[in-house]
């Protein structure tokens, strides 16, 4: 069998095949004809030996062979095929055989069995599963392809939406200098990755990179952990501690949560930055600290401020530069190649075979509102490589919920919409699952795009990049509800 050093899976939109393998004349143009009417591409062949040239790893291809074949035979044929591409599906078929020939088939990779004399109808079903099964396999294959490929901030910051798009430029910027940021967004969203990236890239990357959560603990004990203390600085000071500030020396800390620092913390706070030193508690030696601070708020830090619950004089020096991290909700695009991330993580991790989505599985996943964010998607990764989580895939009492039985879930005030042909490319449904979910909120908003925006829960600039990706006017719409 040839085979190819460089050989790469199919385009997604690239037409599954079938490769026809039959001996009797007759039977083969049948077949050929039926499949053809259907709207498959058949390549004819007599012969295993003849067959063997249009097969190669990665071809967007169906084998459907007969059993009793001149020379080698199909189930001959099939550990070859097995061996050069595992994900390759093979249906056999035969005339002469049996249940223990359909269950040494199949145990030994064969995705289908069928006996002959068999219904156009039948060989078409069962041809067109195999092709399904195909194309989402080599749309799986490009998508860990372009993981594989990525580098740098785009290996941590997964997604091709404009939205990522734009983070991942601001923070590959920002990595390069040693100025503050504040990261926004929402829960899960992946900020303390982004405050990695932003260290990790930088020219502070030899340091430590120190996090602490002003949310989940108390003044007292987020003042040593700030600042640390002198033996016997306290009751219960035994020894030096040293604290994050200093520990973060040459490298960054990063401060989740920063808008529930209390008030008397960042005064201490804002003076250890200002005069770049500080006083372990129980001591009046100042230390000098060298340190890049990245905070993380999931509310406007300004805002804030002119609520006199965040410190203004702190904002405005720690508030240098600002990186706003978007929902997942906003750029459910990025979905696919998200959640496939996820799932050869958690497959890696519990040392399982990582399993493959189906198309209604994720038409699930693309309508799902992910409150959770990433951090939820990923959990569903996790689930569904243990094998805990239904066919819809999304969590619910017991470990999931049923699929959506008429069509997928929409945000409130927007219909539902159709879900996508399980023939259709990957790419392919995530857009026009955007298209169909963005044209019907604006037809319900008489093409008004801020209107549209909240009810889809998104930003108006987000709508926009994405009525122009999309090729959506929203003018067409106006006056239309």
């Amino acid at each position: 069998m040839p085979a190819t050093t460089d050989a790469l899976p199919a385009a997604a939109d690239t037409p599954i095949r079938v490769l026809l393998v039959e001996d009797d004349e007759d039977v083969r143009l049948g077949s050929a004809q039926a499949l053809m009417l259907a709207g498959f591409d058949v390549i004819e062949a007599g012969s295993v030996e003849e067959a063997r040239a249009h097969v190669q790893p990665g071809a967007a291809l169906v084998v459907l062979c007969d059993v009793r074949l001149p020379g080698s035979s199909g189930l001959q044929w099939l550990p070859e095929l097995q061996a050069a591409d595992a994900q390759l599906p093979v249906i056999l078929v035969t005339g002469h055989g049996d249940i223990a020939m359909a269950v040494r088939a199949m145990r030994e990779g064969a995705w289908d069995f069928i006996a002959k004399p068999c219904s156009a109808d039948t060989l078409v079903a069962a041809v067109r599963r195999a092709a399904d099964k195909r194309r989402l396999s080599l749309q799986v294959e490009q998508l860990r392809a372009q993981l594989e490929g990525r580098r740098g901030v785009e290996a941590t910051l997964i997604g091709g939406s404009v939205l990522m798009e734009r983070v991942r430029a601001k923070v590959a910027a920002l990595a390069a200098t040693s100025a503050d940021v504040v990261i926004y967004g929402e829960t899960g969203t992946g900020k303390e990755l982004v405050a990695r990236c932003l260290h990790e890239q930088g020219p502070r990357r030899k340091g430590n990179f120190v996090a602490l959560n002003c949310g989940g603990l108390p003044e007292n004990l987020a003042e040593t952990e700030l600042f640390g203390h002198e033996a016997g600085a306290f009751t219960g000071a035994s020894k030096v501690r040293i604290g994050k500030l200093e520990h973060a020396k040459g490298g960054t800390l990063f401060l989740d949560e920063i808008e529930s620092m209390p008030m008397g913390l960042q005064v201490k706070l804002l003076r250890a930055l200002q005069e770049r030193s500080i006083e372990r508690l129980g001591s009046n030696q100042p230390r000098p600290i060298d340190c890049r601070v990245v905070a993380a708020a999931k509310e406007d830090l300004q805002r804030a401020s002119e609520r006199g619950t965040f410190r203004a004089d702190l904002y405005y020096r720690i508030g240098v530069a600002f990186v706003e991290l978007p929902p997942l909700r906003a750029r459910r695009e990025d979905i696919p190649l998200l959640f496939e991330h996820f799932t050869l993580q958690a497959a890696s991790r519990y040392q399982r075979a990582a399993p493959l989505v189906t198309p209604a599985q994720l038409a699930a996943l693309m309508a799902h509102p992910w409150p959770g964010n990433v951090r939820e998607l990923r959990n569903v990764a996790d689930r569904f490589v243990l094998g805990l989580l239904d066919d819809s895939l999304l969590p619910g009492g017991g470990g999931g919920v049923a699929p959506p039985p008429a069509g997928l879930a929409a945000p409130p005030g927007v219909a539902a919409v159709p879900q996508p042909s399980a023939a259709r490319a990957l790419p392919e449904q995530v857009e026009d699952f955007e298209r169909a979910v963005i044209t019907q909120a604006l037809r319900a908003h008489a093409g008004e795009v801020a209107a549209a925006a909240r009810a889809l829960g998104v930003p108006k600039q987000t709508l926009h990049d994405k009525l122009k990706r999309l090729n959506v006017s929203a003018a067409a719409f106006r006056g239309d509800a």
